[in-house]
């Protein structure tokens, strides 16, 4: 019998970026419901229907929530989400309640370490935003996946290429993280757990795999495998 899923995004910066990610987890899968979740509606009560949760990538969280004062530095917004932040926190912190699988991406990973204690380089500086900041396309550079990861598990690579969008990157680590991949020029690129005892499927990357197989990049272990192993962990969770 086929399983059904259903997979909450929380709302991208665009609706094009916003279709970018449930087009890659739906794929032509008929049992694949996406929920799109967002602040402007406000419906933190669907988190109570999902199978699994998306944070996506975007603008920079406010620096408030990682506790700085400094809104002005390089390549900061013009104007901060507030109500996005708040609403994705919540929707991180009801997910762990009711032990949803958790995908974060790009900004998603940052603001999840930013919800659990850590903080974050506001911005990496000319040297790696010339190999990480987005500049009309994605960057491409080298990625090592660390062994014995979940991360490694699931790519079953160690090294390999990403895509890049960001100028922002994890400082310090937050609480109950462990760090899984990390770039030649020492910038964290994946979160896990720790330790996974007893706790629901979490995986953050900070590359973008929904766009990746619209790219050179094409069938990479870094966004074919990741869908999939998802799909496989919720449907072994609803059985």
């Amino acid at each position: 019998m086929d399983v059904k899923i259903k997979i909450g995004i929380s709302n991208a910066d665009s609706e094009a970026k916003y279709l970018n990610y449930a087009r890659w987890l739906k794929g032509d899968d008929e049992n694949i419901e996406i929920i799109k979740l967002n602040a402007i509606d406000d419906n933190i009560d669907r988190v109570s229907e999902i199978d699994a949760l998306v944070l996506t990538g975007g603008i920079d969280t406010h620096p408030k929530f990682y506790g700085s004062n400094t809104l002005n530095y390089d390549h900061a917004p013009k104007i901060f989400n507030e109500p996005r932040d708040v609403f994705e926190i919540k929707l991180f912190e009801e997910a762990q309640q009711k032990k949803i699988a958790i995908l974060g991406i790009c900004r998603g990973m940052q603001l999840v370490n930013c919800i659990l204690g850590g903080d974050l380089v506001q911005d990496n500086g000319i040297d790696s935003n010339n190999l990480h900041k987005n500049d009309g396309k994605d960057k491409l550079h080298s990625v090592q996946i660390f062994s014995g990861t979940l991360l490694n598990e699931i790519t079953k690579v160690e090294f390999s290429t990403a895509n890049s969008a960001h100028h922002q990157s994890i400082h310090k680590l937050g609480n109950g993280l462990k760090v899984n991949a990390k770039s030649a020029d020492g910038i964290i690129e994946g979160l896990e757990w720790e330790d996974k005892t007893g706790k629901p499927f979490f995986l953050a990357v900070q590359w973008h795999p929904e766009r990746m197989d619209q790219s050179a990049l094409g069938e990479s272990p870094l966004s074919k495998n990741i869908r999939e192993y998802l799909l496989s962990d919720i449907k072994r969770n609803k059985k």
